[in-house]
C-alpha cells in the first residue's frame, strides 16, 4: 500500500512540474541584466554591498540558465546541435562565476580598477552567448 501511493505522489510531482520554459529564460536574463547594472553602480558609488549583492544574484542566477524544454525535445539533430551547445553554455557559466567571484574579491580589496576589469570581461561573456548561440 504504501509502495503504491509513494509512487502515485511520485507521478503527480513530475506530472506537475514543468520545465525551463522561453519565459523562464527571460526572466533569468532580466534577473542577470539587473545584477549587472548593480554591479556597476556600485563600482561607481564605490559600495561594497552592493557589489557583494550584484553578484550573488549573478552568480546564483547563471546556473539556472540552459536550453529550453523545446530546444532540448528538438527532434532534428542539426537543428538542436545549431541551437544548443550545452559545452560552450557551461564553459561560459563557469567563466561568468570565476570573474563575478574575482570582480568582488578585488573591488573588496580596494583596487577598484581591476574589478571594473573584470565587470568588462563578465560582460564580454555575456555578449559571446549571445553572439554565437542567439545569433545577435
Amino acid at each position: 500500500m504504501k509502495e503504491i501511493l509513494i509512487g502515485l505522489m511520485m507521478a503527480t510531482t513530475f506530472a506537475s512540474a514543468e520545465g525551463y520554459t522561453q519565459g523562464d529564460r527571460i526572466l533569468d536574463m532580466q534577473k542577470m541584466a539587473q545584477a549587472m547594472q548593480d554591479i556597476q553602480s556600485g563600482l561607481l558609488y564605490n559600495n561594497v554591498d552592493i557589489v557583494k549583492a550584484g553578484t550573488k544574484v549573478l552568480k546564483e542566477t547563471i546556473i539556472k540558465i540552459r536550453p529550453i524544454d523545446s530546444e532540448v525535445n528538438n527532434k532534428d539533430i542539426y537543428e538542436k546541435w545549431l541551437q544548443n551547445d550545452l559545452k560552450m553554455t557551461n564553459r561560459i557559466q563557469k567563466k561568468i562565476r570565476s570573474h563575478a567571484s574575482t570582480l568582488e574579491e578585488r573591488f573588496t580589496d580596494g583596487d577598484a580598477v581591476q574589478a571594473l576589469q573584470e565587470h568588462s570581461k563578465v560582460l564580454g561573456e555575456c555578449m559571446k552567448c549571445h553572439v554565437r548561440l542567439r545569433k545577435w
